[in-house]
């Protein structure tokens, strides 16, 4: 913070150029890959997610009820303008859930995580991580300066995947959307590319180690301690 000639309070200078629009992400881990979504992955994500309609309380679409009706779900989500839908996968191909980019505002440096959803292989799992570190680490490699995470503020889960990674909290939108003829309550979190750069060693350091039987720290002690670090 500066101020200015009339000795009023300013934001930091910044040299920043907006980034290009942003890419799909296409890119392999160590334990999970995440590519465009297309409608030749339906029956993989049916298999996926149709058998736990619970998934689908948050999301903007109702539970879908084979697989024909997961190919509409699909085809609606790519033809939503501003919508970015990616399929997540293991190494060798097989559909474990879904997420991707929305709201992307290059000229303002801006993109927002969204519609995640995982089917049980991913859940609670070093992949679901790794998927969301890729996420993250394609928006501020392309020049992002923010990452934003929304959600109903009644999806706990969700709330606690976003300060897990470190995403910090920043309020909650009062009657923000009306979806399936219910008021939605947003949750704003967001990280910044500054943030990114304290968090990213933590996630690398935790995905260098980490199994589904073990974990040598929890990540969310170490995001949570980054910022018990900032004033």
């Amino acid at each position: 913070m500066g101020t200015n000639e009339f000795g009023q309070p300013v934001g930091r200078e910044v040299s920043w150029v907006p980034p290009e629009p942003l890419a799909m992400l296409t890119a392999t881990g160590r334990t999970v890959a995440v590519a465009p979504l297309t409608p030749e992955h339906a029956e993989g994500m049916w298999e996926a997610l149709g058998p736990d309609p619970s998934q689908w309380t948050y999301m903007p679409s109702d539970p879908p009820h084979d697989v024909e009706d997961m190919r509409r779900v699909i085809d609606g989500y790519l033809r939503t303008e501003g919508w970015m839908p990616h399929v997540i996968t293991d190494p060798d191909g097989a559909v474990l859930g879904m997420g991707g980019y929305l709201r992307v505002q290059p000229r303002l440096g801006s993109a927002e995580i969204g519609f995640i959803s995982y089917g049980g292989r991913l859940r609670r799992s070093v992949a679901a991580t790794e998927a969301m570190t890729l996420f993250a680490s394609h928006v501020f490699d392309s020049g992002y300066r923010r990452y934003e995470w929304k959600c109903d503020a009644l999806n706990s889960a969700s709330r606690a995947a976003a300060l897990r990674l470190g995403f910090r909290f920043e309020g909650v939108w009062r009657n923000a959307l009306v979806y399936k003829g219910r008021n939605r309550d947003t949750a704003w979190y967001a990280m910044t590319d500054d943030d990114w750069r304290r968090l990213r060693p933590a996630h690398e350091a935790w995905l260098e180690t980490a199994t589904d039987d073990g974990q040598a720290f929890r990540l969310s002690e170490a995001t949570a301690a980054l910022w018990e670090e900032t004033p």
